[in-house]
């Protein structure tokens, strides 16, 4: 049994994280940290030992990181990592959602929701009228095969089903990294939300290149006066570390939210999916303009090494 441990931390809050995660270290030795504040837990172990059911056993947890830490938490408890994180999206604070029939819970959630599943993917599949998780399931596997092709077919067919052969793995690589900008007052002017956005894109970008990684998707989180926050995400057109690339994206997500007047309190950036930049692909533009781009970006990536990161700043930023 897999538990998926969703900290509810305000963005002052993710120093604390380090040490939920040795919390729960204290009840299993497989914990994968998913930071800013998302972990999955191995208890198969931890269950036999103490002698509990997965929500007695997340009920214990719950107290110990609001005892100690003052955090509370949501939590989904499944048979792998994708109904886990499924369950934990899902389930409400003080109440864990345990997922013991991987069949029923999944029938009637849209295809989207599985792991693995993007719009491009969903898309393709609700045009045969596979929109959702159970027709996905019910369907041959040579017929999602022809569709999406043998290794991604297979696995969407298996996700369907309930399977996922993915491991937990303790002390992992983080799979993303976030930054956030607070305003010092309620923030409405678009503007200034929207230099927040490239401010955040530039810092992520110089991360990841020096880190030599890069991402396949960016997340934006706006933290509005009353401390409620929404979040959406999309995938890259290809994963990259582009600063210019991650701004525009970020600021595509952040028309989405259609924000008007809204008062905003932050905004945090997060790039996900993060891999080896070794590994990933970039496809070649005719475009002269990219390529000189990409061209200075070295060249400042080499001068804020040496001379500090605000060595050379776009100049929106610089003003």
């Amino acid at each position: 049994m897999i538990l998926c441990v969703r900290f509810r931390l305000a963005p002052p809050g993710e120093v604390l994280f380090p040490r939920l995660v040795d919390l729960l270290g204290e009840f299993t030795p497989t914990v994968e940290a998913a930071p800013p504040g998302e972990a999955l837990a191995d208890v198969r172990g931890a269950l036999r030992y103490f002698d509990r059911t997965p929500a007695e056993l997340a009920s214990v947890i719950r107290v110990r990181a609001l005892a100690l830490y003052g955090v509370d938490c949501v939590i989904g408890a499944g048979p792998n990592p994708m109904l886990a994180r499924m369950a934990a999206r899902e389930a409400r604070p003080g109440v864990t959602l345990v997922v013991d029939d991987p069949a029923a819970f999944l029938r009637d959630r849209p295809v989207v929701a599985l792991d693995g599943v993007g719009r491009t993917t969903a898309r393709t599949l609700c045009g045969y009228g596979l929109d959702s998780a159970g027709r996905v399931a019910d369907a041959p596997l040579a017929v999602l095969q022809r569709l999406l092709g043998a290794k991604a077919g297979r696995e969407v067919w298996e996700r369907a089903r309930g399977i996922d052969r993915t491991p937990v793995v303790p002390h992992a690589a983080s799979r993303s990294v976030a930054a956030e900008r607070a305003f010092p007052r309620d923030e409405t002017d678009r503007t200034e939300q929207r230099r927040a956005l490239l401010s955040l894109a530039e810092e992520l970008g110089t991360r990841l290149r020096t880190e030599g990684q890069v991402c396949r998707a960016l997340a934006v989180t706006v933290r509005y006066a009353d401390r409620t926050t929404t979040t959406r995400s999309r995938a890259l057109p290809e994963p990259g570390a582009h600063s210019a690339a991650l701004a525009t994206l970020a600021y595509a997500l952040h028309d989405s939210f259609g924000l008007q007047r809204a008062r905003v309190r932050g905004i945090a950036l997060r790039a996900e999916g993060l891999t080896g930049a070794e590994g990933a692909a970039h496809q070649l533009s005719l475009d002269p303009a990219d390529d000189k781009a990409r061209r200075i970006e070295a060249v400042a990536d080499r001068a804020r090494a040496r001379f500090g990161p605000r060595a050379i700043l776009p100049g929106s930023l610089a003003a």
